[in-house]
């Protein structure tokens, strides 16, 4: 396997696009060209046009060169050929939206294997909220959003062997929590605020980029917040 660092940004409600834009030029350097062609992966947004325009325009005027739109979400998407522009890419960027509806529309579409083999050849990925959530182990959802009972675990993609949410600050990441919950103690998640992003190696081992991103650990019945990853000094 060749992979290559991934980095999970948050985006978020109040952080605006700069939150996304700072990151990349990082994230760029690792693929190793000057203008890289990115494959835009928009299936948790199920495929919207207009998120495509603003996020799109934003990969540009980081350095990015050609944008590739891979559309899956449509009953009629053809899978081929959305195969063939992600082998193409040098950077694969998967959007913000639902993390449930993201992961639903890669396994009806059969693509989960191909954006893991994709992954081990050394393509580089980076995702923005719901997007950074999908290259993760797992997340939480509810067959009923009213009783607390329901909620379950759903497995990810798997690239980044972990757990983690995305500019949930304003609720306590709530979410974070309910899925930690549901794992074994003790348990760790991540929890990486608006304006952050999340680095992690190869090797699993893990960098706060921009800011501090929130730690909670599972211990016993209930989740506490640990110390927080913070950048060193040359990444903050």
């Amino acid at each position: 396997m060749n992979r290559k660092p991934l980095y999970l940004l948050a985006g978020g409600r109040s952080s605006g696009p700069s939150s996304v834009s700072g990151f990349l030029a990082q994230v760029y350097k690792e693929c190793g060209c000057a203008s890289p062609r990115v494959a835009y992966v928009g299936a948790a947004s199920d495929d919207n046009l207009m998120f495509y325009g603003m996020i799109g325009a934003l990969l540009k005027s980081g350095g990015a060169g050609k944008i590739d739109r891979v559309m899956l979400a449509s009953p009629r998407a053809n899978a081929s050929k959305a195969l063939t522009l992600l082998e193409s890419a040098d950077v694969i960027f998967i959007s913000g939206g639902d993390v449930e509806r993201g992961m639903q529309v890669l396994n009806e579409k059969k693509m989960i294997e191909a954006f893991r083999r994709l992954y081990d050849e050394g393509k580089v990925f980076f995702g923005a909220s719901a997007g950074s959530i999908m290259m993760a182990a797992e997340w939480v959802r509810w067959s009923d959003p009213e009783d607390d009972s329901t909620a379950e675990l759903f497995p990810c993609l798997g690239f980044a062997p972990l757990i983690c949410d995305t500019h949930g600050e304003q609720d306590k990441w709530e979410e974070l929590k309910a899925a930690l919950m549901l794992k074994k103690s003790p348990a760790i998640g991540y929890g990486i605020a608006s304006g952050t992003a999340l680095k992690v190696n190869p090797d699993g081992s893990i960098a706060a980029l921009g800011g501090a991103v929130h730690r909670f650990e599972r211990m016993a019945d209930k989740v506490v917040r640990t110390e927080d990853l913070t950048p060193s000094p040359s990444r903050a």
